[in-house]
């Protein structure tokens, strides 16, 4: 039977983040590199990347870099020494959205196609594998039977998807508002989330549609209870978004993956997972306690009018839904639900004129709450908590350790013993200790099985413990002790010995490109990236937003659609919008933009309106 390696890809903000993924079950974790991230915010110097990375292989768990902004000319020649000391620290691929970067003198470093690259089609995924391009990253628009085509005509490139986190609006690379309206390019990592701002939503005649919502924020994506269908599609690598997440979001969020992972695993043997070693956790994994807008599958199997995608209401965290407010006495709230609060808790709500409010509780008595301010809720409103006391608590502890199961036999030699130690990869160390034997007055085993055992301070866990001598032999307990830190410290050595970074060697190739022209859509800021397409047959090449603005752009290409949300589609709905079009957002400083819908695609566009 064919085996499939899979990753579970968690993210890092820092070098605490991603040693905390890995100790929480992460197979691969990415990381955002000192410069040219496209989450500015996150970067991280060459010697935290270097402790992550020596801290990973010893797991057999790979180090991904971000490095995918597009590049200004300038930033070529600095960027190329960027990669080689990111290659000779170890560091296992690189997430690249610039083609430039493959003109340049490489080191033989894996490249992975970043999400912004625009992958979202067979034609632009194959390409990118026949460039050379080990790990493509799909857009997260895809449906399971879309992910399901692309790996059938490219069986021989990992795919990875994302499953859980925030979701952009505009497909990733395709966006341009934060550009046009703040200076901030969501292409060179510095995003000004203009789709979490609220706005009017107005008609053709002005009519308000709607008033100050957040009508192009999404709820944040879950696929946990579709893990296995994605990889029965074909994904290989599963991915948390979060790189400027803190670590307890990392802590709980790949604890929760983790579970769901093995499970399958554990059904399916065509599935292996990707590293080594087992995480033990000291907390329950539990998503919703984490940063959420709520949750949905996106479009994983298609528009589903059963799921709410978006939300309106607000762009911050709800939380967990705990109940629901039933009334008010004197200085306390009388909550009816099933689960219970804890002092220090933080409580959200939506009010009735649809905004967020909160308030955190002083103290709880059953299922009577004691706000440290009295809120003005109104009854049946639905209580959200968005700060959990004790769970937080817990994972500001240690909460997981990661073990590398290890066979432990001791023998004995012509001058004294032996200590071998096999681990789970099947690495195998000898240690030996010059002792002269004499028999012991009680029996020894025992001891020396407790005595051998003793490894918790160390990466490992005995999975068995053999004693092999010919007879009742003494061993001072110090000495046994010395012989089996020696073995460990020659096992953690062999180990960091046998780990193989995988070569690429980048060689340049002339297939074509999927279309003969590039627009401003294609991203192209520097020379070696319009040398990449020009050596791919394209034919005329315009460049980049940031570098020369474009009259009348549209500026955000969206799967999720107004028109749909409000029940209007002529597809889907077969109704008639009593509004007429075309609709424009308004935002609170006045700015209008304008929106078209593009049925065939079926996509919505936004624009600056004139």
């Amino acid at each position: 039977m064919k085996q499939r390696k899979i990753e579970l890809l968690a993210p890092a903000k820092n070098v605490e983040c991603g040693i905390e993924a890995i100790n929480h079950g992460a197979d691969a974790v990415y990381i955002g590199a000192p410069r040219f991230s496209a989450r500015a915010a996150a970067g991280n110097s060459l010697e935290d990347i270097k402790t992550l990375v020596d801290y990973a292989h010893l797991y057999n768990v790979r180090i991904y870099v971000a490095l995918n902004t597009i590049l200004k000319e300038e930033e070529l020649e600095e960027t190329e020494k960027l990669i080689h000391e990111l290659y000779n620290i170890g560091v296992d691929a690189l997430i690249v959205q610039d083609m430039a970067i493959t003109q340049l003198n490489l080191p033989p470093i894996p490249l992975h196609a970043s999400t912004q690259t625009d992958n979202r089609s067979v034609e632009k995924v194959k390409f990118m594998s026949d460039a050379g391009f080990t790990q493509v990253v799909l857009a997260r628009e895809l449906s399971l039977q879309e992910i399901a085509r692309i790996h059938k005509a490219c069986p021989n490139t990992a795919l990875e998807v994302f499953v859980h986190g925030a979701l952009c609006v505009s497909y990733s690379g395709q966006c341009y508002v934060s550009q046009a309206c703040f200076g901030r390019s969501a292409n060179r990592g510095e995003c000004a989330q203009f789709c979490r701002l609220p706005f009017d939503l107005v008609d053709a005649d002005g009519k308000t549609i709607t008033k100050e919502k957040h009508l192009l924020s999404l709820k944040d994506m879950n696929q946990s209870d579709e893990l296995e269908s994605l990889l029965d599609a074909g994904a290989s690598s599963l991915k948390i978004e979060g790189r400027l997440k803190d670590v307890t979001y990392v802590k709980n969020v790949t604890a929760a993956y983790r579970q769901k992972i093995d499970a399958i695993l554990k059904r399916r043997p065509e599935y292996v997972r990707a590293s080594s070693g087992k995480s033990k956790f000291e907390f329950i994994p539990q998503l919703d306690k984490s940063f959420s807008r709520g949750f949905s599958n996106y479009y994983l199997n298609g528009r589903d009018d059963r799921q709410e995608i978006t939300s309106f209401d607000t762009p911050k965290s709800l939380g967990e839904e705990m109940g629901r407010m039933k009334e008010i006495r004197g200085n306390f709230i009388v909550v009816a639900g099933l689960k219970s609060f804890n002092n220090g808790d933080g409580v959200c709500y939506i009010d009735e004129q649809g905004k967020l409010k909160g308030f955190r509780i002083n103290r709880v008595d059953g299922n009577k709450i004691y706000p440290q301010e009295m809120p003005r809720i109104a009854p049946r409103t639905t209580l959200y908590r968005n700060f959990d006391q004790e769970f937080e608590k817990a994972l500001s502890r240690k909460s997981a350790e990661r073990k590398i199961g290890v066979d432990i036999k001791l023998t004995e030699n012509n001058f004294g013993f032996s200590l071998i130690l096999t681990d789970e990869d099947k690495n195998s160390v000898s240690a030996t200790l010059e002792y002269s034997k004499e028999l012991a007055r009680s029996p020894q085993t025992e001891n020396l099985k407790n005595q051998l055992g003793k490894i918790g301070n160390t990466p490992f866990e005995a999975t068995s413990i053999e004693i092999e001598l010919n007879d009742n032999w003494f061993i001072p307990s110090s000495m046994l002790a010395d012989l089996r830190r020696k073995a460990i410290d020659l096992l953690i050595a062999d180990r960091r010995m046998n780990y193989r970074q995988e070569i690429v060697k980048w060689k340049p190739t002339t297939h074509q490109f999927i279309q003969p022209n590039l627009t401003y859509l294609g991203n192209v800021m520097n020379s070696k990236a319009a040398s990449f397409y020009s050596s791919h047959g394209v034919q005329t090449i315009d460049d980049a937003y940031e570098k020369q603005a474009v009259e009348d752009a549209v500026l955000m290409f969206c799967k999720h659609c107004l028109r749909y949300s409000m029940g209007w589609c002529p597809t889907y709905h077969q109704q008639r919008s009593p509004y007429r079009e075309p609709y424009y957002l308004v935002s609170n400083d006045g700015k209008r933009f304008r929106l078209s819908f593009d049925c065939k695609k079926c996509e919505m566009k936004v624009s600056a309106d004139k």
